[in-house]
């Protein structure tokens, strides 16, 4: 199947599981959207959106954010990880808003990552987001997916990226970075994963990506995990015949 029809099917088996996926990271505006973002780089959206409350609690405009000092940002947001440095990029980047913008989050790539922490992943979703323009935010997670599917062999996620802009319509880009991000929550975890099962991966990876993750342990027929499984099955059978041979006398 020709990569071009596979992302024709991936996207209609999408809209019928998510039509309208919500934005995972709780926000009020772009400006909120933009910290829980940079919040979430090596950390989890669950723990970000326990987080940011508080955070936004005490400031959630750039103008108060500017005031707070970043000791005390760096207090709020310390179960994120990597908190100092991200205390620091926030408390610098909202002084330059507040400078720079008018105290307005800016809605072109070019000045987003010009932000302190803002790299092109972070630019994107807020400009899909939070201002509804057409992007295609890619992460490792959707980097993944890609690859199991065969719709890129990039190495890198700005390369896959530009795979997937050519294979998918511009409308619908900011929703299927949504919509991949849930599937692959959902549906197709990055381990213990048994391909064969997957409502896409079981026809949209090749028989090569099928054999690889399962050696690595991905779980399905052939996998470390499924002999591991097997070799317990044989061992508690064997006790159950020894217990039965035991209680026949």
């Amino acid at each position: 199947m020709k990569r071009a029809e596979k992302a024709q099917r991936i996207q209609a088996i999408l809209e019928g599981l998510y039509p309208a996926p919500p934005v995972p990271l709780v926000h009020r505006d772009p400006f909120t959207l933009l910290i829980a973002v940079l919040l979430s780089a090596q950390c989890t959206d669950e723990r970000v959106n326990r987080v940011t409350p508080g955070l936004f609690a005490v400031a959630s405009t750039p103008d108060r954010m500017a005031k707070v000092e970043t000791a005390k940002i760096q207090s709020l947001i310390r179960t994120c990880g990597l908190a100092p440095g991200k205390a620091r990029n926030i408390s610098a980047l909202s002084k330059i808003i507040l400078d720079e913008h008018g105290g307005r989050v800016p809605e072109d790539f070019a000045s987003l990552e010009a932000l302190p922490g803002v790299g092109h992943k972070t630019a994107s979703v807020v400009v899909a987001q939070a201002f509804g323009r057409p992007a295609f935010p890619v992460d490792t997670h959707i980097h993944r997916l890609a690859g199991r599917w065969g719709l890129s062999q990039a190495r890198t996620v700005e390369q896959t990226e530009g795979n997937l802009k050519v294979l998918f319509p511009e409308s619908s880009w900011s929703w299927l970075h949504l919509a991949l991000i849930y599937f692959g929550r959902e549906h197709c975890p990055a381990r213990g994963h048994d391909l064969t099962t997957c409502p896409i991966c079981s026809w949209a990876a090749t028989a090569r990506r099928i054999a690889e993750e399962a050696r690595a342990g991905g779980g399905g027929p052939g996998s470390r995990k499924a002999a591991a499984r097997k070799k317990a099955a044989v061992r508690k059978k064997a006790v159950r015949k020894k217990t039965a041979r035991r209680k026949v006398r």
